[in-house]
């Protein structure tokens, strides 16, 4: 069964460098991995791209042959790519059916909040058999403005209810917080989404026109209850995988290496060994009903991390980065030596 992830976001919100970082990993973990771009105006890819919607149609053609501007050019292409949705369903079949697949979508986001084509495609790809969660990615400098963060809930409440997936909302550059101001509460105040009748002082100083108005529209989001978000900082691994172990249980997706791979170090192969010993490859209740465990998996660690004592903890990676290096190179020439030893006791 194949799995996947619609990832979506405004412009700038880190979705190609999400997926880059993503594939980045998966690669370091032998888990399997196909990225699909199916943004027509995405022409400087960073990732390996296993399918391209260029191939099919681009935004400049749609725009050139009808006379659209860029917004109306790009639903132009989704709708296009859902007319011709067995191009894409062709090339996603050569990928296996045990494909991990990331569709990276592009940022305007009327395709994810209002326009029905993606939905569309979506339903189509539930119908051959993908299980599919929704990774949206918001720019964690909304948090610092009353009223972009409260912009940003009903963004996302919007893109929840259009998708009708399992969806994750992330706050994505939370390693740059700090350069955008202040927090005027914790960070899981906006995380968790907490009594949003707090934000009232703040948004009625800035509008306060309007404050009647904001206040609905925070127990609009507050009726609900369905808003809540994971913290994303791409080039720090426990960020990754924290997110990567959320989207995991929200798909049901259990990762269990291919025979004749290597065995972790630690593990044994011994089937009459404590539980504890061996490799987990029957973990889908622990997957979705344990809790998550592991650095960054506390949004308090993460505020700890990124806000509180940035500097310190980047002092102390480095300083471990330094020793992983000279642990590395002492290992590379002891491998050196041995081999020198070798060839010496040959002739």
């Amino acid at each position: 069964m194949p799995f996947g992830e619609i990832v979506v976001g405004s412009p700038g919100s880190g979705k190609s460098t999400y997926c880059y970082g993503k594939h980045q990993l998966f690669t370091a973990l032998n888990r399997p991995i196909s990225i699909v771009n199916l943004d027509p105006a995405n022409d400087n890819i960073p990732y390996p791209c296993a399918i391209n919607i260029a191939s099919l149609i681009t935004l400049q053609d749609a725009m050139s042959e009808h006379g659209l501007g860029p917004n109306g050019g790009m639903l132009y292409c989704m709708e296009y790519l859902e007319a011709n949705y067995d191009w894409l369903e062709d090339r996603l079949q050569e990928l296996g059916k045990d494909a991990y697949v990331l569709f990276d979508l592009p940022g305007q986001v009327e395709i994810s909040t209002n326009h029905n084509s993606l939905k569309r495609i979506i339903e189509k790809l539930g119908k051959s058999g993908f299980r599919l969660a929704a990774v949206h990615l918001c720019d964690s400098h909304y948090v610092t403005d009353a009223a972009k963060y409260v912009s940003v809930l009903l963004l996302s409440l919007r893109a929840m209810l259009q998708l009708e997936l399992p969806h994750i909302n992330v706050l994505s550059k939370i390693d740059l917080l700090t350069q955008y101001g202040d927090l005027d509460f914790n960070l899981d105040f906006y995380t968790e989404v907490q009594d949003l009748s707090y934000l009232e002082n703040a948004l009625s100083s800035a509008s306060p026109r309007y404050s009647a108005l904001n206040m609905a529209i925070c127990g609009l989001i507050e009726d609900f209850g369905l808003v809540g978000f994971e913290t994303l900082a791409v080039e720090d691994k426990h960020s990754m995988l924290n997110l990567t172990r959320a989207i995991d249980r929200a798909t049901g997706y259990v990762f269990i290496p291919q025979a004749g791979t290597k065995i972790p170090e630690g593990a044994v192969a011994d089937p009459s060994a404590a539980s504890s010993a061996r490799p987990n490859a029957y973990a889908l209740m622990s997957s979705a009903m344990g809790p998550r465990g592991g650095l960054r998996s506390d949004v308090r660690d993460v505020q700890e991390r990124w806000v509180d004592a940035r500097k310190e903890w980047d002092a102390y990676e480095e300083t471990q980065w330094r020793r992983e290096g000279e642990a590395m190179r002492q290992a590379a020439a002891e491998v050196e030596k041995q081999k020198k030893l070798h060839i010496r006791e040959r002739k």
